[in-house]
């Protein structure tokens, strides 16, 4: 998938687990290890400004672009 989410990279940055994200957020545990492990098909603006509001980050230290790689 050319989106890369590295949510587990700023949280281990900011020393926070996905219980207290979950909890902070007000999403469950299992939606947050969803988005963690990169696993997520989507996500909604407001969970996504509600991450970033509560790790303090912009939602490019989360979601990342990679380009597939294509062999001609």
């Amino acid at each position: 998938m050319p989106i890369r989410i590295d949510l587990d990279v700023v949280m281990a940055q900011k020393k926070m687990t996905v219980t207290q994200l979950a909890s902070a957020v007000g999403i469950t545990m299992a939606n947050i290890s969803i988005l963690k492990t990169g696993k997520a098909k989507a996500i909604r603006f407001s969970t996504l400004e509600k991450i970033c509001e509560v790790l303090d980050c912009q939602p490019g230290d989360i979601l990342k672009f990679v380009p597939d790689q294509t062999v001609e």
